[in-house]
């Protein structure tokens, strides 16, 4: 008799429609997957006179019935407010249409409600698009909240092209910080016994590797690095959901990122924080740090505290306490974290400040 007992749930995208001018097909995505008839879109003032409203009236020209909610932020008080207006309508499927904020609101909100959500990007800063994470402020603090992947992803690069650059930028640096999220993970599973997926890893590596390759192809205005950033970014969310988790993904680059959150005046992108701590991560790695700085240099990305309002003390300061950012994942940080001055040496040594 065998001792294997291991079992796996993989919730993965089942539709995942990218290119020009194809934000038309939704409702196509919608039959094909059997989606209830009545539906929720989750937008902000802006996104909804970008995509949110055109959305509506495809939906609502193939015999939806869909409302439109306009939210302000993403925090728990809104993600109750949409979850009783999808209750109160009866949404058997909700959408979310913009960056960051309405896509969590979206996703945290569908999963709390147990319905399938839409992923509709206006711009693509970072892999939250795809992931089964949503990043909420709770009682003042910004968390990242267990959710579930989208069922269909819908990105028009004709839309996305148009958003800032900074921001298309910014997803580069959260898919490029993949490469120093896989070495923590492998560290973890050699010195913590960690679970460990090896799809997973070098899918997320792989998507790294590429970007970082084809820097010099993304430039603002260019519909193909668009399309680029996009299938990178699906790729990154389709590998945390190959592990069931965001390690292949998250490691002690985005414990920086989180700190910084919490700490800095004035924060910058997540996908810009990212980028940056993924150059001091790989340094302690030992790994090829200046290759980083360079591909995010080449994209427009920023790589020390001049491209951003961070200021040097915040910078240190997020060093030391990110191990505190969710203590049980295990990255090269460890359990104690650095010393102030290993802090500005590393800082310093990698021209971050």
């Amino acid at each position: 008799m065998s001792n294997f007992s291991k079992s796996k749930v993989m919730e993965l995208p089942r539709n995942v429609v990218v290119g020009h001018e194809v934000l038309d097909e939704i409702p196509n995505v919608c039959d094909r997957l059997g989606l209830p008839n009545k539906g929720l879109i989750i937008a902000d003032e802006i996104t909804k006179k970008i995509a949110g409203n055109k959305v509506q009236e495809f939906l609502q020209d193939a015999k939806y019935d869909v409302n439109i909610v306009d939210i302000k932020g993403a925090d728990d008080s809104t993600v109750k407010t949409v979850e009783e207006l999808a209750k109160e309508m009866g949404a058997g499927f909700l959408l979310g249409v913009g960056g960051g904020r309405p896509i969590d609101v979206a996703k945290c909100s569908s999963f709390n409600v147990q319905v399938p959500f839409i992923s509709v990007p206006t711009t693509a800063s970072h892999d939250g698009i795809v992931s089964a994470r949503a990043s909420i402020t709770v009682n003042g603090v910004k968390e990242s909240l267990k959710a579930h992947s989208p069922i269909a992803i819908v990105g028009d690069t004709s839309i996305i092209v148009n958003s800032p650059y900074r921001l298309i930028a910014a997803g580069c640096g959260d898919i490029i910080s993949n490469k120093t999220a896989v070495l923590d993970w492998k560290l973890a599973r050699r010195l913590r016994n960690e679970e460990f997926s090896s799809y997973a890893a070098t899918l997320s590596g792989m998507t790294a590797d590429l970007l970082i390759k084809s820097a010099s192809e993304i430039r603002p205005g260019l519909e193909e690095s668009v399309w680029q950033v996009i299938k990178a970014l699906v790729a990154s969310g389709v590998a945390m959901s190959i592990a069931g988790s965001s390690r292949p993904a998250s490691g002690a680059e985005h414990k920086f990122s989180h700190a910084l959150d919490r700490i800095a005046k004035t924060p910058a992108l997540h996908g810009e924080q990212c980028g940056i701590g993924a150059i001091m991560i790989m340094y302690l790695h030992g790994g090829d740090w200046e290759g980083i700085a360079k591909a995010l240099k080449t994209i427009g990305a920023p790589t020390n505290v001049e491209d951003i309002e961070v200021t040097r003390e915040e910078v240190i300061q997020a060093l030391v306490m990110a191990h505190e950012i969710k203590p049980e994942r295990y990255t090269i940080l460890g359990y104690k974290g650095l010393t102030v001055d290993a802090a500005e040496a590393l800082a310093g040594n990698t021209m971050v400040i």
